[in-house]
């Protein structure tokens, strides 16, 4: 079915078309949880959620802009609350596009799993603020209200995130060169 089709056919609550809207993103939703959340019965759940404001609130799209961007941000936002909700966003300063798998080859699933395991090293405050910021794109200033942090906490925890990434994949070259 065509991507206006499938859409207007959900906003008529037409559940072949709402398993149709799901059977087409839910990889793409899951890949976006999967960055930020670090257990994958976690990033399901959010995936699940995702689904449900998405239909629940599907006749709020408008048409304009991008689809897929729309189902992004509510994803989003369904994993920042589901990390609020566990308190797992404890950020310490004195401490301190997507991917589907069945349009990627071997090579690039590899690829992208070692990333999710890199990034899943990192703090989970860290691993939040990179994903904003280099992922998704968002501006300091709007990860800010997202996370309910200063701006300078959402940019340092950027540098940090960026400097604790370099040792981890030095650290893995190391490994790899000592194996070898």
């Amino acid at each position: 079915m065509e991507k206006i089709t499938l859409i207007s056919a959900c906003k008529n609550n037409e559940r072949q078309a709402q398993k149709e809207l799901y059977d087409n993103y839910c990889s793409y939703i899951l890949g976006i949880c999967m960055r930020y959340l670090k257990k994958r019965d976690e990033a399901e759940d959010a995936m699940i959620q995702s689904f449900f404001r998405i239909m629940n609130n599907i006749n709020s799209y408008s048409g304009k802009g991008s689809f897929e961007g729309w189902m992004r941000r509510i994803a989003i936002n369904e994993c920042l609350m589901a990390i609020r909700k566990k308190k797992m966003l404890l950020i310490d300063i004195d401490n301190a596009k997507q991917l589907e798998y069945n349009d990627l080859s071997i090579e690039q699933v590899l690829e992208y799993q070692e990333l999710l395991e890199v990034l899943d090293e990192l703090p989970i405050g860290y691993r939040t603020v990179f994903n904003l910021y280099v992922i998704e794109g968002y501006k300091h200033r709007e990860i800010a209200e997202k996370l309910e942090i200063s701006i300078n906490t959402s940019k340092s925890q950027l540098i940090l995130a960026r400097k604790r990434l370099a040792e981890i994949i030095i650290k893995k070259k190391q490994c790899i060169q000592y194996r070898s």
